[in-house]
């Protein structure tokens, strides 16, 4: 936690002298007491009840210490929007997305968490879609306008390429369509360490499935990623030994009515995570899906900032001016 003023927490110096202060004054009450004849107040003064005594005066102290800390202005560490942020959305549209183990189907899923995380990161971030099977393809370039990107979810459908999955090819182009959004900020390397701090540029990595085809490698495109400074976040979508799949007949790539198994290859997208300083997340099904999505929808666009917190010390302050002024009335001895 840091301070704007932070000089005024001197304030506190105060608080040991109320000590000393409040004690004098209660070995003055405790002599009036023992010099008054009804016994039967004396007992209510002295006897038992010393606990009770100083409670009251301890919430009335921690109450001014929180008011002197909103004094200094406080800020806590926290992420705030940046408007400057770019994300890129990667989702596989391959074959295999047709699944059925994740419901109602891999992809439909993946359509709708994606639109829940458009919900959630902020508004100014530009969100930019590439769909990806044999190739990639540029579904919407980075744009603040959340009802075009949505528009382009619902048709990654038609986005089929060449058939199989390209990773790494689909992670180079990702790079490269970040690089365009922020132009001049891209580029140097960086440590894992602090990637995902500086970085304009973040990427989320939806596939169900093993690489295969495609110029690069997996790992090849991640480097690529970690070379520009862009931490990718990846999903791996689907139930650990996959499902058995069953092609539509209009599906023109493998058969119609052809059925085998479809595994999602989460040690590969756990790898690319890792090499890029991004997070991995494994998806078996439709809630865990969107729970990471909206996770990252709380993360991704949002940059290492300081938030004041001084009407939250202001608000705890006066919560315990209100406890100690009630135990004092409801606890404090009455004098004749």
């Amino acid at each position: 936690m840091t301070f704007g003023h932070p000089y005024l927490l001197l304030t506190l110096l105060a608080l040991p002298a109320l000590v000393v202060a409040y004690r004098l004054l209660d070995r003055r009450r405790m002599r009036y007491a023992v010099t008054f004849t009804n016994l039967d107040v004396l007992a209510s003064v002295a006897g038992g009840r010393d606990w009770r005594r100083v409670i009251a005066p301890a919430f009335f102290l921690l109450a001014l210490a929180s008011l002197c800390v909103a004094l200094a202005r406080p800020h806590r560490p926290t992420l705030i929007a940046s408007n400057q942020a770019t994300v890129i959305l990667v989702v596989d549209v391959s074959g295999s997305m047709q699944a059925t183990d994740v419901k109602p189907t891999r992809l439909q899923a993946a359509q709708e968490a994606a639109k829940k995380f458009l919900d959630l990161v902020p508004a100014g971030v530009r969100v930019g879609l590439i769909a990806f099977s044999g190739d990639p393809q540029v579904a919407a370039f980075p744009t603040t306008d959340r009802a075009a990107v949505k528009a382009s979810l619902d048709q990654l459908s038609y986005f089929r390429g060449y058939g199989g999955t390209a990773i790494g090819d689909a992670l180079a182009a990702a790079v490269r369509l970040g690089q365009q959004a922020v132009p001049g900020q891209l580029g140097a390397p960086q440590t894992i360490a602090n990637v995902h701090k500086k970085s304009l540029v973040s990427i989320l990595f939806l596939s169900d499935g093993a690489q295969t085809r495609g110029n690069l490698q997996p790992l090849e495109g991640a480097q690529i990623a970690k070379n520009a400074g862009i931490p990718v976040f990846t999903i791996a979508l689907g139930t650990p030994n996959g499902r058995l799949m069953t092609l539509p007949f209009s599906n023109g790539f493998y058969g119609g009515g052809a059925g085998f198994p479809v595994p999602p290859d989460p040690a590969t997208l756990s790898a690319i995570a890792r090499v890029t300083g991004g997070r991995f997340f494994d998806a078996q099904s439709s809630a865990a899906l969107h729970a990471a999505y909206t996770d990252l929808g709380h993360r991704l666009g949002r940059a290492p900032g300081r938030r004041e917190v001084t009407a939250e010390f202001l608000a705890l302050a006066a919560l315990l001016l209100f406890f100690a002024g009630g135990l004092s009335v409801f606890w404090a001895p009455r004098l004749p």
